[in-house]
């Protein structure tokens, strides 16, 4: 995808297609303090939380830079294609029932392929997914409630479902977020491409990668090979280990995950940490956004407690890491202090 991302994940103007999930957009818009122009449409509602609506895409007063188009699969595709025609700056998709749906539906691949046609040159998010949140300039296409807060620098966490994305927005670990990107089904725009122009924002200290499944291997070598000329972490956890979870992730975006093994060998070849947790996933990233790209293996542990060190201790050479002895020196100054 050569067209640029910034005008849908940076927007100065918002338009919202749809009824109710669609107003929460304009909620939320107002919650986070986005400062841009919000244009809701709707065929027969004339404001929504207090701003005048606009009955089609003809009404609108100027070309929106990102639309959140939260209305049924088939008309998702039909809006779209007026979008694209107009040049607005990309669009969210909410709309599931596209290519995830395939093995239950003969329409869904058409569906998919129709969207994908309509959209032409203009960035897409999803279908299938809920859409960004951009914290950094208060930018918000978002249809339910969220825990992120407006920060001016923090790391980039980018997942195709929805749902771990408003989970991960609800920690309290201190973790600062710049962005939360939802790439659900990548029809047009992939998880890869949206971490690819993340990266580059110099607010955005380490990049954060729930992913189900690869679609294009060299986009991933891409991204790592950015993110080691820019000396930014990239941390990723990779779902999709058991038979269970890989039936589960077909039906929900479609995603191919591969073999696990290979997968881990893959992120290991091109720098990416993998993890496997959530809480360890959040953890790391606060790691990162703190100190930055942490190379080497060496590790140092301060506590006051002897069991607790030797847990340390022991955790470190499972983990690979290196416990230095204490030279003279630093033995002769610990002593005068304690």
């Amino acid at each position: 995808m050569t067209t640029s991302l910034s005008r849908l994940l940076q927007p100065k103007s918002i338009a919202v297609f749809g009824g109710d999930w669609a107003q929460n957009v304009v909620e939320q818009c107002q919650l986070l303090g986005f400062r841009g122009e919000i244009w809701p449409v709707h065929p027969s509602k004339t404001s929504v939380h207090g701003i005048p609506c606009f009955s089609s895409v003809d009404d609108l007063p100027d070309v929106p830079d990102a639309c959140f188009v939260g209305v049924n699969r088939e008309l998702t595709v039909e809006l779209v294609g007026q979008l694209a025609a107009i040049g607005a700056g990309g669009a969210v998709c909410f709309a599931s029932g596209f290519i995830e749906a395939s093995d239950e539906d003969a329409s869904a691949l058409q569906l998919n392929e129709a969207l994908i046609h309509a959209a032409g040159d203009m960035p897409i998010l999803g279908p299938n997914c809920y859409g960004l949140i951009n914290c950094v300039d208060r930018a918000i296409l978002w249809p339910d409630q969220h825990g992120a807060l407006p920060v001016d620098k923090g790391v980039a966490i980018l997942t195709q479902s929805s749902n771990i994305a408003i989970n991960l927005t609800m920690q309290t670990r201190g973790l600062p977020i710049a962005y939360v990107f939802t790439a659900g089904n990548q029809a047009v725009i992939s998880l890869a491409e949206l971490a690819l122009w993340a990266i580059e924002d110099s607010r955005v200290t380490a990049v954060g990668l729930h992913i189900e499944g690869f679609n294009d291997i060299r986009e991933y070598e891409r991204l790592a090979q950015r993110a080691h000329e820019l000396n930014k972490a990239i941390i990723a956890i990779k779902v999709g280990k058991s038979v269970n979870a890989q039936k589960a992730l077909m039906s929900h975006t479609s995603s191919l995950t591969g073999d696990d093994t290979a997968a881990s060998c893959f992120l290991k070849r091109i720098g990416i940490t993998r993890v496997h947790s959530l809480s360890v996933f959040l953890e790391t990233l606060k790691i990162c956004h703190v100190a930055g790209h942490i190379n080497g293996q060496q590790i140092l542990s301060m506590s006051c407690s002897g069991g607790e060190a030797s847990l340390v201790a022991d955790t470190a050479i499972s983990s690979g890491l290196v416990c230095p002895e204490l030279n003279t020196h630093q033995i002769n100054a610990l002593g005068l202090v304690l």
